[in-house]
């Protein structure tokens, strides 16, 4: 875990760089974005492998599905913020993702509920992320 600490930081060109702290937030935003889409769509990759395939397609489906959630462990771990600050603005991103995937994929558009709950946890998650207390 620490080599892969390093990396993310020599990434955005370390710690005491000269990096303005906008140009940071956006690769984290890249990361989480691209992390989030695999996420997403490897989920709804392997749900498609379970229950719409059958034999060596539902097989492939699932493998599939596998290769997007090992891309995007790699790609939320590659943000460069400490993983307990990345956490919140990860599940704020996920759930805005989450809801285009769920929509592009099986044509189901969010319900009052579902956006009022999502307001709460885009907010929480901004909160956990950028609170400096």
């Amino acid at each position: 875990m620490q080599a892969l600490t390093i990396r993310a930081e020599s990434f955005v060109g370390g710690t005491n760089s000269a990096l303005p702290i906008v140009m940071k937030y956006l690769i984290v935003l890249l990361c989480l974005i691209v992390a989030t889409v695999a996420e997403s769509f490897g989920d709804a990759t392997i749900r498609i492998g379970l229950f719409e395939r059958a034999g060596t397609a539902r097989l492939a489906t699932i493998l599939a599905g596998g290769a997007l959630l090992l891309f995007y462990g790699m790609m939320l771990n590659l943000a460069p913020l400490p993983f307990n600050r990345i956490v919140g603005f990860y599940i704020a991103t996920l759930f805005v993702v989450w809801q285009v995937v769920n929509f592009v994929t099986f044509r189901s558009p969010p319900t009052a509920p579902i956006l009022a709950g999502g307001a709460l946890i885009v907010i929480g998650g901004l909160v956990v992320s950028f609170w400096n207390a």
